[in-house]
């Protein structure tokens, strides 16, 4: 029987969202991102497997979109993100590359 282990950053992830958390990436300063559809939130795990949860309606974002390009534009992303605005986003991203 094959048996998945979460990794730490997502087992902590996973305490603080109501969802299994969607991974979206590792930012340059080396923390994880996860993201809950339902809670509307994401938690950054860093290195120092330290935690902060955002619920994007209390924040200027609007949407995933918007904070994988907030953290783009303030930290880089190492990692992804793995996610896309569409699938014609993802596919266009995907030619241009």
């Amino acid at each position: 029987m094959v048996t998945t282990q979460a990794n730490p950053q997502e087992r902590i992830a996973r305490d603080r969202l109501t969802q299994r958390p969607l991974f979206v990436g590792v930012d340059g300063d080396e923390a994880a991102h996860y993201w809950d559809s339902y809670e509307y939130a994401v938690v950054v795990v860093d290195e120092n497997l330290e935690a902060e949860k955002f619920d994007l309606d209390e924040t200027p974002l609007g949407t995933l979109r918007d904070w994988c390009e907030h953290a783009r534009q303030n930290r880089g992303w190492d990692v992804g993100p793995n996610v896309g605005g569409s699938l014609i986003d993802d596919l266009l991203g995907g030619v241009e590359a």
